[in-house]
């Protein structure tokens, strides 16, 4: 904008001369920064000035950021009393003193040119706080700098004064060594040198040697130092930059200990010292290098401590810790040994104090025969209905459930199947429980299962209560039950004994409440306590593998307090806990002591009556879980591959090559029930014919179970369980037969017919008849023909035959050839003469016996 020519014209107009613009607010300047070293750097800096903003309400009143300077030509035009602007404008006080102002017209600012401004100062505010951050970043870095270098400083300065000490100390030693030989020789030739008559020498000067005045000579001489041994050795190969230097090089740590060793060895014999004994931690196994690495010994004296124990070995072999500790004791060093297992030690609390342990529910195991009833009583008590989802009517799995006595007291039951070849599910019930409740059935009485079962009582030793059921049927005979228990030396408290005996009908829900009363009675005398405030520990008491939830392990809570979240070591299984859930298929997220559960978020499926414990963090699990899998797969691999070297294993060795197997695949829907069938077939084999487990898990068929049967000819046995799609057309492609059983009764019967299968058959001889040679006949074409006299019994064409010679067998064969005369015939009778000829044998001759008999096959079962 530029002014008009007529001087009483003030306005202003466009396309003038000059333009608006605003004023600088940064004023720049240049400054040296120092670094260390002795290095500069001119550094740019900026000063920024503070800019006051006016309110939204004032905009239309504030001026222009910058005020406008009139024309330099026309400086009549300026006012006299015109401030000089400033780097920061302010904001006037009253819009009056604007209009005061001449050459200057204000205007208000556009949104636009408002948006800008606001805009360029929230970038300004960014960008003044990124260079404080970064000078604040650059002064620490600065700081941490000096003070490395302060510290290297430091530490050069104490090294430089550590080589001065020690050269002092060496140039000290040298002259006393030096003194002490030049008095030893002057004693040597004080004799021979006493008429010469110099009295103003030193005596010792008179005598020393010719090297010993040269060496005297260079030390008077202040230039020239004197040369030490091994120095020019030490000065390398001379150069300019060497011959230069002025500064003497330091010496290598390793010279520095070559020449102490040096000193050491001419000083004179050292004193052996005192040995350094070591604690010296074993493994299980260690090689050699590694005990002596450890023990700071020489491989080579092991070796040699071995060799005279009649072990020759290489610095690489493996030893035991037995053998690793007998080495280092004989090395005079102690033994600390270790193992694998170390990884379990803390994994099982130490036992509660009692001041800590609160009352707990029973937990109470239903044991007894097949078809007792043990499952419809616990329904009964529960008012459920488990039974009907049984397969058969019969229990094949183990369950945990809770219910309420008429005290509204909470009571753990655990159901167990009494089947045969549960036991080991009967014996695992038992180790778990408090109280075991021996359920009896009236018109049945005391069976094989009901037997074990009090055996298993007996060896777990908890207490026991009879629970005579079906006492509404009108067969029922309760007195019966009690004498065959006296059989077993159970006196029930009727008879005058101490064991208590309820008779109950689950069918018509009698004295079930008499039967709880007495289950309360018997935990109040046994004062059940645990310790809740405790991480959990308990039992797996069933596992399975669910298509949608994964693992899923049911277990009983034995001691503490097992939550969501928790870190779980399940036997050689682990994971956090992602749910529990309870008997009544609710989630929670807690289950305290004599609590059952199922715990899902396992890695794997365990295996039934593994313990389990809540560990710190997930690396100790996994450590532990690993060590349990690896000792898993040793043990296995022991029990099929392991060698067999006395004479008595390489017999019995021998005489399995001869043995028959049937390779099966077995996939069961939970881990007992594997257990259970997989113990049942066991049972079956012989010395003859066994089951060959190829692989027993829990979950659904699929084809990698398929595959596996087909490398080994097998058949694959789903128990409760179905195959996949895939594992269906893989079994058609490949020939593989999958069979499915619901009840364990049948899949038992039908491998043990197909083992039947299998066996030879048994070879039963009859005796047809004997006969006696008379005359042999040669004829043409023929061969040789015996003419014979049957003396008992029957003699048939393509029977088996004994050719006896002065009773001796001599020949074993079929009969070829039964003549009567010139005609063939079947059979010939006792008292009658005949023809007959062996097949592939002609040395008969007349007094020789013909025994004739023929082999039956019968096929023996299992």
């Amino acid at each position: 904008m530029t002014d008009t020519k007529q001087p009483e014209d003030k306005t202003l107009s466009l396309g003038g001369r000059k333009t608006l613009s605003l004023r600088r607010t940064v004023e720049s300047g240049t400054v040296r920064q120092n670094f260390p070293r002795g290095r500069s750097k001119p550094v740019l800096v900026e000063k920024k000035k503070r800019r006051t903003i006016s309110g939204p309400g004032e905009a239309e009143h504030a001026p222009v950021a910058a005020t406008v300077e009139p024309e330099a030509e026309k400086p009549e035009s300026k006012p006299a009393a015109q401030p000089k602007p400033s780097a920061t404008p302010a904001r006037p006080a009253a819009p009056a003193d604007a209009v005061k102002r001449p050459g200057v017209v204000l205007r208000t600012l556009t949104d636009e040119e408002k948006g800008a401004r606001a805009q360029a100062l929230a970038e300004a505010k960014v960008r003044e706080k990124e260079e404080r951050r970064s000078a604040e970043e650059e002064a620490k870095a600065r700081a941490l700098e000096e003070e490395r270098l302060a510290k290297e400083r430091a530490a050069a300065a104490a090294r430089q004064a550590e080589e001065d000490a020690r050269r002092k100390a060496e140039d000290e030693a040298n002259s006393r060594a030096e003194e002490s030989v030049a008095k030893r020789s002057g004693d040597a030739e004080a004799p021979a040198a006493a008429p010469v008559s110099t009295p103003s020498r030193p005596a010792a000067e008179k005598t020393a040697t010719a090297d010993d005045d040269s060496r005297n000579k260079r030390k008077q001489t202040p230039e020239q130092k004197p040369v030490r041994r091994g120095e020019e050795r030490r000065r390398g190969r001379l150069t300019i930059s060497n011959a230069l230097d002025e500064n003497e090089r330091n010496r290598s740590l390793a010279a520095m200990r070559r020449r102490r060793e040096r000193d050491k060895r001419a000083a004179g014999p050292r004193e052996p010292g005192e040995k350094i004994v070591r604690e010296v931690v074993l493994p299980e196994t260690i090689t050699i290098q590694e005990l002596a690495n450890r023990m700071a010994e020489r491989a080579v004296d092991v070796i040699k401590l071995l060799m005279q124990q009649g072990q020759m070995l290489k610095i690489t072999d493996v030893i035991d810790a037995d053998t690793a500790e007998i080495v280092a004791g004989e090395l005079g060093h102690t033994v600390k040994r270790v193992s694998e297992s170390d990884v379990e030690e803390g994994l099982h609390g130490e036992t509660d104090a009692p001041d800590t342990l609160k009352p707990r529910p029973p937990v109470v195991t239903i044991m007894g025969h097949v078809d007792h009833g043990k499952t419809s009583l616990l329904d009964a008590i529960r008012e459920a209905n488990v039974v009907s989802g049984e397969a058969g009517g019969i229990t094949q799995h183990i369950g945990a459930y809770q219910a309420k006595a008429p005290d509204g007291e909470v009571i753990t039951f655990i159901d167990t199947p009494g089947h045969a070849a549960f036991t080991s599910m009967r014996a695992r019930g038992a180790k778990v429980t408090d109280i075991v409740v021996l359920v009896v059935a009236a018109d049945d009485g005391v069976m094989p299962q009901t037997i074990e079962a009090i055996n298993h009582a007996r060896a777990a030793g908890v207490p026991m209560i009879v629970a005579i059921n079906k006492i509404d049927k009108p067969d029922a005979d309760p007195s019966r039950v009690r004498t065959d228990l006296l059989r077993q030396e159970i006196v029930v408290e009727s008879m005058g004994g101490d064991t208590l005996e309820v008779e109950v009908s689950a069918l018509k829900h009698t004295n079930l409440d008499k039967l709880l009363e007495g289950i309360q009675l018997q935990a109040e005398v046994l004062e059940l306590k645990a310790n809740p405030d405790r991480p959990a520990e308990g039992v797996v008491i069933e596992a399975k593998l669910d298509k949608g939830r994964g693992p899923v392990a049911t277990v009983l809570v034995q001691r503490g307090t097992l939550n969501v979240g928790d870190i779980l070591v399940c036997g050689a299984e682990s994971g956090r806990v992602r749910a529990l859930i309870d008997d009544h298929g609710n989630n929670v997220t807690s289950a305290g002591p004599s609590t059952p559960v199922e715990v899902l978020g396992l890695d794997g499926t365990p295996e039934a009556g593994d313990q389990f414990a809540v560990v710190d963090t997930e690396a100790r699990a996994r450590e532990i879980g690993s060590y349990r899998q690896r000792k898993k797969r040793e043990n296995v691999h022991a029990r099929g591959l392991g060698a067999k070297t006395s004479l008595e294993q390489m017999m019995s060795q021998l005489k399995e090559q001869g043995l028959k197997e049937f390779p099966l695949v077995l996939k069961s829907d939970v881990q007992g029930s594997a257990e259970a069938i997989v113990a049942a077939l066991e049972a079956l084999g012989t010395d003859e014919v066994a089951a060959r487990i190829l692989a027993a898990g829990v979950g659904g068929i699929t084809e990698s179970d398929v595959t596996l049967a087909a490398a080994s000819n097998g058949v694959i046995v789903g128990f409760n369980v179905r195959a996949n799609k895939q594992a269906r057309e893989a079994a058609e492609r490949d020939g593989v037969e999958i069979r499915y059983y619901n009840v364990i009764y049948n899949l038992v019967d039908d491998v043990k017919a197909a083992m039947s299968g299998m066996l030879s058959p048994e070879l039963r001889e009859e005796m047809l008849g004997n006969a006696e040679i008379l005359e042999v006949f040669n004829i043409t074409k023929v061969g040789k023909v015996a003419g014979c006299r049957v003396t008992d019994g029957i003699v048939q064409r393509g029977a088996s035959v004994r050719l006896i010679r002065d009773n001796v067998v001599i020949h074993e064969g079929k009969l070829s050839t039964l003549k009567r005369f010139k005609d063939e015939v079947r059979e010939v009778n006792a008292g009658q003469e005949c023809g007959m000829a062996f097949e592939n044998y002609q040395d008969m001759r007349p007094g020789d016996v013909i025994e004739c008999y023929k082999v039956e096959s019968i096929q023996r079962t299992l």
